[in-house]
């Protein structure tokens, strides 16, 4: 399975297809100010590396604001389109303080002078120009959040141990929305509203006077002067669904759409309406809702997924869409696709396939993606997606295409844990971290085995962050199971990973263990898997960042060294960077290790 093998492997310029869908130019959703809507930002790999850039849409001009080794992608503009705000960490380890520039550009200068470097905890600008609300989080403070005017000291206005963020700041500048996790619990915010002075106004907790733990999320205030009302996420029918909340009289206004899937939303400009993305069983769509009328209307798009949409003042609706298939666009219902960028056209893949299996908690939704024209059984990768609370989509992902080009086939599984099937999918993860999703992972493994899909001889396991976790839990737990293991920035010893991580994933961990290693020691102990490193029988590749604060490397390195006491064939790559890498070189050379290591590993 060399790289010549794969159906459309190589175009004429003799560069794979798998290395230009890395190299292929790509752009985000732009931003927009709010008050000087021409001005837009947006992330784009065109250097080579993920930067910020400034587009400037009355003249077309284009320019990158930022240019790091390790690259850039948190940034926001200051509404009035005078500033780009964004986050300065070092080499990826998301600690680091917010600095800022001219929109047209200029020096980078310190955004809020006085406040210490941190991990990022949520982020308003006021319309004012000199006013920011900023969200700090480190292990001795817990989460802060400070106003800060320009010229003056930043004024500390919350605090808490626990883990909280920045909602919104309303229109007018007068309130505060902030997602706090006081009562213990880090999936299932509540929410308060504060004054610039700290004082509290309002406050909505699903957690209290119930049996079931419900969540709730700051979406956005209405963007008109004066107005209190909150556009909030709430789970009290069993999934994400849109609300109206004002936040000075309490009423709460239930939009109950008559959709089947999760749904979230934000305001068109004007307030009058919402924009509605609604997603179900992998793949979105939109829609608009007036408030006025009640009226959801459906806006056409292509059957896929999307990864952001905004509706901008004239009218239009700007999505970013892709599917397995197809390369992601930005794209306008006015027509045509909004920003396309110059240089190497990414190839497509193949389409994914639906495949609903039985497992011991319900069915579970994989997608699935083989060869064109190919018929099992085939070597197969398990792809499992990071989060945990997150899902795979139908969706353009330049990794799993590059399994497909090498002629394997490839199951992405949306596992107990993952979002997008309803609030009771999403928690029945808890306490048996890590077992539950593995369940689940062999159920539809079994199912691709007796279907001839997968060859079971030839079966590679792999995921990055949480799938890497389950990739070496896997591995320990089912070890007749894989032939290969390939586990991506990787949890592998998960109470040394509890000690090193940043404080909010700590919390994280508090939740879904029940508590902290010191009190529940065999949940870390069942869940980790440095428990089960004996017990591994396949071959094992690891990549980590030395710079991880999510997955630290000496939690890693814990685990390698009980992998090279019994002589246990495994490679690792170390780099340079953090939670994985926004240089393009970098991630082809880490496709093509991981490539090249099933290749000389799996069974002929």
């Amino acid at each position: 399975m060399s790289e010549s093998n794969g159906p459309g492997v190589r175009g004429t310029d003799g560069m794979p297809d798998w290395e230009k869908r890395f190299r292929a130019p790509r752009v985000s959703l732009p931003d927009w100010a709010e008050d000087a809507p021409d001005r837009c930002l947006f992330v784009s790999n065109a250097t080579g590396t993920y930067e910020l850039y400034a587009w400037d849409r009355a003249t077309g001009a284009q320019r990158q604001a930022t240019d790091r080794p390790n690259g850039t992608t948190d940034g926001v503009l200051s509404p009035d389109g005078a500033w780009i705000w964004w986050f300065d960490d070092k080499d990826g380890d998301e600690f680091g303080i917010w600095r800022r520039q001219p929109f047209g550009g200029g020096a980078d200068e310190p955004a809020v002078p006085g406040l210490a470097p941190s991990y990022p905890a949520g982020l308003a600008l006021a319309r004012d120009g000199r006013t920011a609300v900023v969200g700090r989080s480190t292990d001795e403070d817990g989460t802060t959040i400070h106003l800060a005017r320009e010229g003056e000291d930043p004024v500390e206005i919350y605090r808490h141990r626990e883990s909280a963020g920045v909602g919104d700041l309303s229109h007018d500048g007068s309130l505060i929305a902030v997602e706090h996790t006081e009562h213990g619990d880090a999936m299932h915010a509540a929410l308060r509203v504060l004054r610039p002075d700290g004082t509290p106004v309002a406050e909505l907790d699903d957690t209290k006077g119930g049996t079931e733990e419900l969540g709730l999320e700051v979406l956005g205030f209405a963007p008109v002067d004066g107005d209190t009302r909150l556009l909030i996420g709430h789970q009290r029918r069993g999934r994400w669904e849109p609300l109206v909340w004002d936040v000075a009289t309490g009423e709460e206004t239930d939009l109950a759409l008559d959709l089947p899937g999760d749904v979230s939303a934000e305001w068109y400009p004007d307030g009058s309406a919402l924009l509605v993305e609604h997603g179900f069983e992998a793949r979105s769509e939109l829609f608009r809702y007036d408030l006025a009328t009640h009226e959801l209307t459906r806006i056409p798009t292509p059957r896929g997924s999307l990864s952001g949409a905004t509706a901008r003042p004239e009218g239009s609706v700007e999505y970013l869409w892709s599917s397995a298939a197809e390369p992601p666009a930005v794209r306008s219902t006015s027509g045509g696709v909004v920003l396309d960028p110059p240089g190497l056209a990414c190839p497509p893949s193949v389409p994914v396939e639906d495949a609903w299996v039985e497992g011991p908690g319900g069915r579970i939704h994989a997608l699935v993606q083989k060869p064109a024209g190919a018929t099992g059984p085939l070597p197969t990768v398990f792809d499992l997606h990071g989060g945990p609370t997150w899902h795979d989509s139908d969706a353009f992902a330049a990794g799993p295409a590059a399994w497909v080009d090498q002629g394997y086939a490839v199951i992405r599984i949306n596992y107990r844990g993952s979002t997008g099937y309803g609030r009771a999918w999403t928690d029945a993860l808890k306490h048996r971290v890590g077992l539950i999703e593995l369940e689940d992972v062999a159920a539809v493994r079994d199912w691709a085995v007796s279907s001839g899909l997968a060859d079971p001889g030839r079966l590679v396991l792999t995921g990055a962050s949480w799938g890497g976790y389950l990739t070496l839990l896997g591995l320990g737990t089912q070890p007749d199971a894989w032939a290969v293991g390939i586990a991506v920035v990787p949890v592998a010893d998960y109470v040394t990973a509890y000690h090193d991580e940043m404080e909010a994933l700590k919390a994280m961990d508090r939740t879904l263990l029940g508590g902290t290693p010191e009190e529940v020691p065999e949940r870390f102990e069942a869940s980790s898997p440095l428990t089960y490193v004996d017990q591994v029988k396949a071959p094992v590749y690891i990549s980590a960042g030395v710079n991880d604060p999510r997955c630290p490397i000496r939690q890693i390195d814990n685990y390698v060294k009980r992998l090279e006491a019994r002589g246990a064939v495994h490679e690792v790559y170390r780099y340079d960077a953090g939670h994985g890498s926004l240089v393009v070189d970098e991630r082809i050379k880490q496709v093509r290790l991981e490539l090249d290591f099933a290749e000389r590993h799996l069974p002929a």
